[in-house]
């Protein structure tokens, strides 16, 4: 098992990064916000994890080990693979999961995409006893102040990371923020990855 990575970050990409890794660059499936952390050119350490299928090898990369840990757990559930345990915690935090699965908050968890109704409630009882119930996310729940993840930031740092300037970077984030308010009020959190794209997409065309 390969549990981390440490190295410059040679490439940013909207899904992953390229660590490079004693002369070999690594590339590393991560979430948007992980990616928004990292910087081209700078050293990088990443907790990871290594899935192996008969005819590939793919490695995740995670800013903290509870990332890491929750990714693997959430693979425990029927149903649920890499891909979608990636794409949850692109939309949830940990913290934000396990509040989810121990209020057994369907509308929570079918937030993201791949993750119907009935996934989520076999993702709950599968999790119940499994993701754990920190005191302070049981609090979150319980008072209402459980955050939204801050899709405008971990967009503009994303394309800040990518090598764009900070006003194309502005201009690309307002110009998606329709997309999200539209997204919002159809009750649905917006996908940082999709409004990444979408940003790059702007950009591509000046």
């Amino acid at each position: 098992m390969i549990a981390s990575v440490r190295g410059r970050v040679a490439a940013i990409a909207p899904e992953g990064a390229v660590v490079e890794v004693g002369g070999i660059g690594v590339l590393v499936h991560c979430t948007p916000g992980t990616l928004a952390a990292l910087r081209v050119g700078e050293e990088a350490r990443l907790a990871t994890s290594l899935v192996v299928r008969e005819d590939s090898l793919t490695l995740f990369g995670f800013g903290t080990d509870d990332e890491r840990l929750v990714f693997e757990l959430l693979q425990t559930a029927n149903g649920v693979g890499p891909k979608v345990a990636l794409a949850m915690l692109a939309v949830h935090t940990p913290n934000a999961l396990r509040i989810a699965v121990a209020s057994a908050d369907v509308k929570a968890l079918t937030r993201v995409p791949g993750v119907g109704p009935k996934g989520a409630q076999r993702i709950i009882v599968d999790l119940k006893d499994k993701l754990g119930t920190p005191e302070e996310a049981v609090n979150a729940a319980l008072d209402g102040t459980a955050a939204v993840p801050p899709w405008r930031d971990q967009v503009h740092s994303g394309l800040v990371g990518l090598g764009y300037s900070v006003r194309d970077a502005d201009e690309a984030v307002a110009t998606v923020a329709v997309q999200a308010d539209a997204e919002i009020a159809q009750g649905r959190v917006p996908q940082v990855a999709v409004l990444l794209k979408a940003a790059l997409r702007v950009l591509s065309v000046r």
